[in-house]
């Protein structure tokens, strides 16, 4: 079974999820991060991720870039919602006789803080072998401003445009993976939109824009068009094809009432790159790209599938 298969199970699954207390479950799995309502009316979000040696990073990576790869794909997340991190806790399973713990939990717990997350919990495991891959992982909790409300990825409408938070592909080649900025500026501003009608959904870029994209689009029940004409692509890579499914890019991808003023920021918004329409009754949901020749090309298949 392929991640996305597995991924539709679980939502089915998760379908009539409940949770006591009085606090009322908005989000269950199926977007950037879980969201719950206190009965004080106070949203948090939720989100958890994980970092495996040989599959998220070298071996000859760095201790402080493993540690701040693990905290900030859970920060990622909580920017990819509109929301303002809090608090972290952190596990780890590792290789056996592992000489740098004191190093990477230190710098786990630097990272933290400089996010506003500090680390307040966790547990740590060792595998029988020192042949096993170092494996961490981070929940990160958040929050919303009251005059605020999370964007998911179930919102756009046809006719909204398509923006990113900066450029895809050569994620690897060029470190990004292991040095991205989570765009929580963005996703505050986006989530503040939100509320107007302004920003009508959002998702962050970890598995690759095309299926990326796709996830948007089927979430929504529409068309996505991608333009890749019109795609800031990272100069290392070698087509258009190989920058939409790379994947670990980290940037934002946004479906914006094209009436909305885009604000000036640090990095600046990349964009309109395509745009979103209703279906037509001979097509089901989902993103297409269309390449310089006016091909269209099936988006959900571009990209990382564990």
């Amino acid at each position: 079974m392929n991640e996305s298969k597995l991924h539709n199970h679980i939502y089915h699954r998760s379908a009539d999820l409940t949770i006591s207390g009085g606090n009322k479950l908005i989000v269950g799995p199926g977007d950037d991060c879980a969201v719950y309502e206190s009965p004080s009316g106070e949203t948090t979000l939720i989100t958890v991720d994980q970092l495996v040696e040989g599959r998220h990073f070298e071996s000859t990576s760095s201790i402080d870039l493993i540690a701040r790869k693990v905290i900030a794909r859970s920060v990622s997340d909580i920017a990819a919602m509109g929301g303002t991190p809090s608090w972290s806790l952190g596990t780890g399973v590792l290789p056996k006789d592992y000489q740098h713990a004191d190093e990477l939990f230190d710098a786990m717990h630097k990272w933290a803080l400089h996010w506003g997350c500090p680390l307040i919990g966790g547990d740590i495991a060792s595998h029988a072998s020192a042949d096993h891959p170092l494996t961490l992982s981070v929940t990160v909790g958040g929050t919303m401003p009251k005059d605020s409300s999370p964007v998911l990825r179930s919102g756009a409408q046809p006719g909204d445009e398509l923006y990113l938070t900066g450029q895809v592909g050569g994620s690897f080649a060029s470190g990004w993976h292991l040095l991205f900025e989570p765009r929580l500026q963005a996703g505050q501003w986006a989530s503040a939109n939100h509320q107007q009608g302004g920003v009508h959904a959002m998702m962050d870029l970890s598995d690759g824009l095309g299926r990326d994209a796709d996830r948007i689009a089927k979430a929504s029940g529409l068309i996505i068009e991608i333009d890749a004409t019109k795609l800031p692509i990272n100069h290392r890579c070698k087509d258009w094809r190989e920058a939409v499914s790379e994947g670990e890019d980290y940037e934002l991808l946004m479906c914006i009432d094209p009436s909305t003023t885009i604000p000036s920021m640090d990095p600046p918004m990349q964009g309109p790159i395509g745009t979103c329409r209703a279906c037509e009754d001979n097509e089901t949901p989902g993103a297409i790209i269309i390449d310089p020749h006016g091909h269209h090309h099936n988006a959900a298949s571009m990209g990382w599938d564990h």
